[in-house]
């Protein structure tokens, strides 16, 4: 009993508001061994002479341990001791005990029977159905509530007896929610019905078999909400995010609902928010099935809108200096979001034509709120309204610039806010159609001194202008852009040294590195206005409040030195460099949230691509703080349900629901910083080559279980870029060290693209991957990498045909729409970059390893064929002939062997009606005629004529060039390795009239090393009778010069320089030649001759 006594006081301490009390109780708590815990607990939880609060703390503990230690304390009880619990467990909620507790005893109860339900679906622990279905039909309103509560917290306790029981779980819960007598059963049934929907979500048949239930649980929503209980309606929001169809028999229902409590003022505002999610929520999930209700959705925008004006009347508004973070619970930030979102779901045709008229009339109010809210509803919309709002966007932006001298501050705001994110939504359009008049109305509104917070928006509006504005456009502006922002500069330094106000500043900064950073080199001559002044921040802006106006500083310091280039950066390059050390040695003492180890660790990246390889001589001081902001590890926990009460997400947590009442929490704080520490390493690895090898040891082993880093798609970007950069870095110490790296990332980098789950992130490491093999080159890959990978690169084709019958599937779906289609289009163009991708690797694959690789490859030769048949899309033949071209061109004349399956399609697919398929069979007669072997031969004769239509067809040069530029090379080829197919004489002076290849840099190289070749061997074809062709061969070689086709490090272009030179001494010819030519084509033949 005294131990009991003990254990009583140890739990109040547990509880205690004093850290070092409880630390200490936590300390003296967690060693006890797991079954004494166990039985201390569970006493307590009985004891009805305890505390309440005592007994409470007992069942939390209890449920936890059951939660998250179930294994390693359960299995391992005597079997008395298990009996024991279970009885005690059920004996507890028949007692006669406070709510509270019975409700903990009951959730303990439920996570028993969660884990006690074994791996094939049997329920361990029979009694408590038979105690679910006697406690239903009890009178006993206690056990009722019991019941409903276990059955709600653990949907899935029937385990394999569900579809046994369904009848009975039905009859329950629609008898539970017409219990007229009892509002607190028929919440709770409610509550119920809606967790056994989300458990079964995927049960098709069980949905509509429970449709009926919908409307009871739709009436507890309504009659909750009035009892000031907003947890049935929070169910809905699941439904509608998890099981959406399952609405559809009652949606209309469900909508005018969530409608009618949208907009029902004597409600908190939490739950007209919470109605709203339900409508906004499908638009997300369903928007194919919202689309049906259009009446319904165009009453839900003026809601919004409503909500949207919801503003209090601030004196101090203009004059704060710190921004404070959005109120997110507040009515005009929740409607502005929902709105976003509603566009972005249903798309603009829909939402456009319904919003519009109400923004004009809202701006037009004379209360300033409702102009305020017709201007970030314009705002929010851009996104989702892309296209709409495209071609009205003249009398979009006319109408906006009115209000950035509208009589009230924060309407002038709310005009900036709708300029900038239009700047970024409709970029470069929006800044090629309206760059004077919006640049000239920011200007004007960042004059507004006595409303700095306004100042502070304009110039924040005029970065986004900036930022995405062609270059040519903003020139003309420079002088009156920069005298504007070095004004206020000045102004504003000197009200930060008088008065320590900083908003405006803060924003003048990043708007003036905006510009350099679009300007480049012609920032130049403002560059000395602006240097001193920054300098000075930097040195001076020392205090903890002013930690981000120094951030932004040195920002702008390096992004303008990247702007004006090394020459004119220069001679302040070291100072800068000793004032960024200097924060560098002080950054130990930074805390982690401190905003300027961002801005700093991207200001050294920056620092190294002005510098070059000199940056390397500080690469020992930079590399310490970097290597410890990219080594953040995140903080995360596995949290149920009822913990999830207890943190909210304002203390820097995110949660990802895990179904079955789970959810996993992660802290975010130092996230983005450590993806933009890993972006550096890559951009230092990319820039100083063997001058980073001393780190690469570190950087790999730290990068490489960053693949498997889920908490940030940004981090495993930058840990798959790194790897072939890495590997370049290593190279120079020998092929040995080069090995070790290799062996150290290529098993995580071959599993990590079999499990990648985001696609943008998996093309990254596929594309690194086969990076790394064409590097590392033959013999970097053993049998066991070689299974893997075959068996990854068979799941994702597999995967690729399964993806292409699912969306077929969806064009069948009642609820298909053109809507629909679109984003069925995306996910198409999703997947043939993987195929892409696919193709990549197996080319690193073939060029490395030659035919040795081909019996590996016959796992996937069907698949590959499968690409090629001619039912496929365009995109599938296109790639697969690409891989069929790389097995020719790698692998031949064993090659041959596979011939039946791709040479028809092959030579068929030179007339395909898709420009990009031709290009793909007419690159592989070229490597046939190149690489194949004399079994191609006839193949190669038949396919000329083909090749030729193709040329010579009326459209080959519009967005068909490429495939006929191929075709022009391939003929090259064909005359070039298999003159004996050929009619020579007779096909090339057709050919010479087709060059030069002006689009394929890569084919134009072969066809002018072949002219090399003819033009070497004297060809009379090429040369004419005396020579007069030469004029027409200048002509060619002059304008691939120019057009970059031949570059100087090509061996042809040393070839090409000489056959000039070689007519130079002959005057008559040399003038002839020349003369024909005009200004751009001449100096290109003078640059050949002077780069050669």
């Amino acid at each position: 009993m005294a131990e009991q006594q003990q254990f009583y006081l140890l739990l109040g301490n547990l509880m205690s508001s004093d850290n070092n009390v409880r630390k200490q109780a936590e300390e003296t708590y967690d060693p006890i061994p797991g079954p004494n815990k166990i039985t201390f607990l569970l006493q307590a939880v009985r004891d009805a002479s305890a505390a309440e609060e005592v007994r409470q703390m007992a069942a939390v503990l209890l449920r936890r341990l059951l939660s998250s230690s179930f294994e390693e304390i359960y299995p391992g009880l005597t079997l008395e001791m298990q009996t024991a619990i279970k009885a005690e467990l059920l004996m507890s909620i028949q007692q006669a005990n406070p709510p509270n507790i019975r409700k903990k005893v009951c959730d303990i109860a439920a996570e028993l029977c969660r884990n006690l339900i074994d791996d094939d679906g049997n329920n361990q622990w029979p009694e408590v159905l038979k105690f679910l279905f006697d406690s239903v039909n009890s009178d006993n309103v206690g056990l009722r509530e019991s019941a409903l509560h276990i059955f709600w917290n653990f949907p899935g306790i029937f385990g394999n007896q569900q579809q046994h029981y369904l009848e009975v779980i039905k009859r329950m819960l629609v008898q539970c929610m017409q219990d007229q007598a009892n509002p607190q059963i028929r919440t709770l049934a409610a509550r119920a019905a809606a967790s056994f929907v989300l458990s079964n979500e995927s049960n098709t048949a069980l949905l509509k078999h429970f449709a009926d239930l919908l409307p009871g649980v739709l009436q507890a929503v309504n009659e909750s909400c009035y009892q000031g209980d907003d947890s049935v309606l929070k169910s809905l929001v699941e439904i509608a995010d998890t099981a959406p169809k399952y609405l559809r028999p009652n949606l209309e229902a469900t909508l005018q609902l969530c409608l009618k409590l949208c907009a029902d003022t004597n409600l908190t505002n939490m739950q007209r928010q919470l109605a709203l999610e339900v409508i906004v929520t499908l638009s997300e999930t369903a928007a194919a099935m919202l689309r049906r209700h259009t009446a319904i959705v165009a009453q839900s925008v003026p809601q919004m809108l409503a909500m949207m004006v919801d503003l209090e009347d601030d004196e101090e508004w203009a004059q704060a200096d710190e921004l404070e973070d959005d109120d997110f619970d507040s009515n005009a930030v929740a409607g502005e979001s929902a709105l976003d979102r509603i566009a972005c779901g249903l798309g603009g045709k829909i939402i456009l034509p319904m919003i519009k008229q109400h923004i004009m009339q809202m701006l037009q109010n004379p209360d300033w709120k409702y102009r305020h809210a017709g201007l970030m509803a314009l705002s929010a919309i851009g996104e989702g309204c892309h296209q709409q709002m495209e071609a009205i966007l003249q009398e979009i932006v006319s109408f906006v610039l009115l209000f950035c001298s509208d009589p009230h501050p924060r309407v002038r705001y709310a005009a900036c806010n709708a300029i900038g994110q239009m700047a970024t939504d409709f970029a470069p359009t929006f800044q090629k159609k309206f760059h004077d008049k919006v640049i000239s109305a920011l200007l004007q509104t960042m004059e507004d001194q006595s409303n700095p917070r306004v100042q502070a928006h304009a110039a924040a509006a005029l970065i986004n202008f900036t930022e995405d504005c062609p270059k040519p456009l903003l020139v003309p502006y420079l002088d009156s852009l920069v005298q504007h922002l070095h004004v206020i500069m000045v102004a504003k330094l000197q009200e930060l040294i008088q008065k320590g106000t900083k908003l405006v500043l803060e924003q003048v900064v990043t708007s003036i590195a905006s510009v350099a950073d679009t300007a480049e080199e012609k920032f130049v001559p403002y560059y000395d206005l602006f240097m001193p002044s920054l300098k000075h921040i930097v040195e001076n802006a020392v205090q903890k409040e002013l930690r981000l106006l120094r951030g932004k500083t040195i920002e702008c310091i390096s992004l303008i030195g990247l702007a004006v280039g090394k020459d004119k950066f220069m001679p302040d390059a070291s100072a800068v460099m000793q004032l960024l050390l200097k924060t560098q040695t002080d950054f130990n003492d930074l805390e982690d949230d401190d905003p300027q180890i961002s801005y700093m660790i991207s200001a050294w990246a920056r620092m190294c691509k002005i510098l070059g390889k000199e940056f390397q001589q500080y690469l020992p001081v930079v590399m310490g703080p970097l290597m410890k902001t990219a080594s953040i590890k995140p903080e995360v926990a596995l949290l149920d349900t009822q913990d999830m009460e207890n943190i909210s997400e304002d203390e820097g947590w995110e949660f990802v629901n895990l179904g079955d009442q789970q959810s996993f929490g992660i802290k975010t704080a130092g996230l983005e910083e450590k993806a933009t520490a890993c972006q550096m390493l890559v951009c230092y690895a990319k820039e100083l080559k063997e001058g980073f090898v001393e780190y690469t040891e570190q950087v790999v082993k730290l990068m490489v279980p960053l693949l498997k880093f889920y908490f940030h798609d940004g981090v495993r970007v930058a840990a798959a870029e790194s790897m072939p950069l890495l590997l370049e870095c290593a190279r120079v110490r020998g092929p040995e060290y080069l090995t070790q790296m290799w062996h150290f990332m290529c098993d995580t980098l071959i599993k990590a693209i079999g499990t990648e789950p985001d696609s943008d992130v998996l093309s990254e490491i596929m594309h690194s991957f086969a990076k790394c093999v064409e590097l590392m080159g033959d013999g970097c890959l053993n049998n066991e990498h070689f299974e893997e990978l075959g068996g990854i690169l068979k799941a994702k084709l597999e995967e690729h045909f399964k993806n292409q019958e699912l969306r077929q599937a969806k064009r069948q779906d009642e609820d298909y729409d053109e809507q629909v289609e679109e984003s069925l289009q995306d996910e198409d163009e999703n997947d043939v970059y993987i195929l892409t991708k696919v193709s990549d690797i197996l080319h690193s694959v073939f060029s490395s390893y030659k035919e040795k690789v081909l019996p590996w490859f016959e796992q996937l030769l069907q698949l590959i064929v499968q690409l090629i048949s001619p039912s496929r899309p365009w995109a599938d033949r296109q790639w697969g002939l690409c891989i069929f071209d790389d097995v020719v061109e790698h692998c031949s004349p064993s090659s041959f062997k596979y011939a039946e399956y791709f040479l028809r399609p092959m030579l068929q697919s030179l007339c395909d009606s898709s420009p990009e398929v031709r290009q793909a069979a007419a690159y592989g007669v070229g490597v046939m005629a190149q690489f194949g072997g004399d079994n191609y031969r006839p193949f190669c004769t038949e396919a000329l004529p083909m090749l030729v239509g193709v040329i010579q067809a009326a459209d080959a040069q519009s967005e068909n060039i490429n495939a006929t530029e191929n075709c022009i090379s391939a003929v090259g080829k064909l005359m070039r390795f298999r003159p004996e197919c050929v009619n020579v004489g007779e096909v090339l002076p057709h050919w010479l009239g087709w060059l030069p290849l002006k689009e394929d840099k890569e084919e134009a190289v072969h066809t002018f090393d072949f002219l090399c070749d003819l033009i070497e061997s004297n060809n009379p074809i090429v040369l004419g009778p005396d020579n007069s062709n030469l004029p027409k061969v200048f002509l060619i070689i002059a304008d691939g010069v120019a057009n970059e086709s031949v570059k100087s490090e090509d061996a042809c272009s040393k070839r090409l320089a000489n056959v000039v030179r070689q007519v130079q001494a002959s005057a008559g010819l040399w003038t002839q030649c020349v003369s024909s030519l005009n200004e751009t084509q001449q100096k290109a033949i003078q640059d050949l001759l002077n780069a050669a």
